[in-house]
């Protein structure tokens, strides 16, 4: 096995050895890199290795990223996320760059060691119970975003987020954050965390399909009671407001963590065709789960649920979930890969 040192000259990004920005699969590799970059300084944070001796500066140096500064758990004092500048060669086209960012703020998943578990399971917690946003790593994370905004000024069109794991859901919460406010960041989400069952792994199509509309019905239905209709239908406005904010979802089947994006967006398509749009539209922007905790006075935010997206499943055989679920796939090249645009 590979040691940590030489992992990213044996398999890292190495095959891209020039980056088109007008090709997703280019953009794609090098917000993967950027987020395995977190990930590394981490790493190096806790095995104390600095200067000469650090081993995170590749993943982003190779694609021409300064590093501008790291966020940090106010809680376990790890590194979870982290702020790239693009400094692209004065030999570099101009006309090359007009999708290329300029700022790059990515975000690390759980990281099973001593230093980070017990702080990273507690937050993948909170996401299952829809309470993310609730946390002080959320905080930092939002801040952060909205001050790069703030400086950099402008419709944040020249910054990226990025984000694997428990760090697709600061992602999320940061882009649906700025996305209410009628700011669009392009965003690359990883193997994204998806709060329900897990329902895309039974193998009968009509089996899923029966138990998706019941739980639709059964949401609406609840959604419905629950709300008087001028809470209703805010609710619903600030959905639709968020549909021209469109991220980059990559998922993998084979990951149970994210897999059910799948069915998510198909089961839409599927309540149209059937003359139940008006309970699907409905359904998809609320959560049982979150139902019930509101219904007990609890806020909650159900961060999986988004109106738009563009969906990339990597349908590439893999050997385990480690595999599925790992950041790593993303940079791969001759990935079998289907992307498809899912607009509210």
């Amino acid at each position: 096995m590979a040691s940590e040192k030489d992992y990213f000259h044996l398999y890292g990004p190495l095959h891209l050895t020039y980056v088109n920005w007008d090709y997703a699969y280019h953009r794609k590799s090098v917000a993967a890199s950027l987020v395995q970059g977190v990930y590394v300084l981490e790493k190096d944070r806790q095995n104390r290795r600095k200067g000469p001796g650090s081993i995170a500066f590749p993943w982003w140096t190779f694609f021409h990223f300064e590093l501008l500064h790291t966020l940090v758990d106010d809680v376990d004092n790890s590194i979870f996320g982290a702020i790239y500048e693009f400094k692209h060669p004065p030999a570099m086209c101009h006309d090359a760059l007009h999708r290329s960012p300029r700022y790059v703020i990515a975000f690390r998943g759980t990281i099973t060691e001593a230093d980070t578990v017990s702080r990273d399971v507690e937050l993948d917690l909170k996401f299952l119970k829809n309470g993310l946003h609730r946390c002080s790593r959320s905080e930092i994370a939002v801040g952060a975003v909205r001050n790069m905004v703030a400086s950099v000024g402008g419709n944040g069109s020249n910054i990226w987020l990025a984000g694997h794991s428990l760090g697709s859901g600061m992602a999320l919460l940061a882009g649906k954050a700025m996305a209410k406010n009628g700011i669009f960041i392009d965003s690359f989400l990883f193997n994204p965390p998806f709060a329900s069952a897990p329902i895309e792994r039974i193998k009968s199509k009509k089996t899923k399909h029966r138990l998706r509309i019941a739980s639709s019905v059964i949401t609406a239905g609840i959604a419905i009671a629950m709300h008087s209709d001028k809470k209703s239908s805010s609710s619903s406005d600030s959905f639709a407001a968020m549909s021209a904010w469109i991220p980059c979802l990559f998922v993998n089947p084979s990951d149970y963590i994210c897999s059910e994006y799948v069915g998510y967006f198909e089961h839409r398509r599927k309540m149209e065709e059937i003359g139940a749009g008006s309970i699907e539209k409905l359904a998809t922007q609320n959560s049982l789960g979150s139902l019930m905790m509101n219904a007990f006075g609890k806020e909650s935010e159900p961060l999986h649920l988004i109106p738009s997206a563009i969906l990339t499943v990597n349908f590439s055989p893999t050997q385990s979930f480690k595999e599925a679920h790992g950041i790593h796939q993303w940079w791969k090249p001759d990935l079998h890969l289907e992307s498809k645009l899912h607009k509210y």
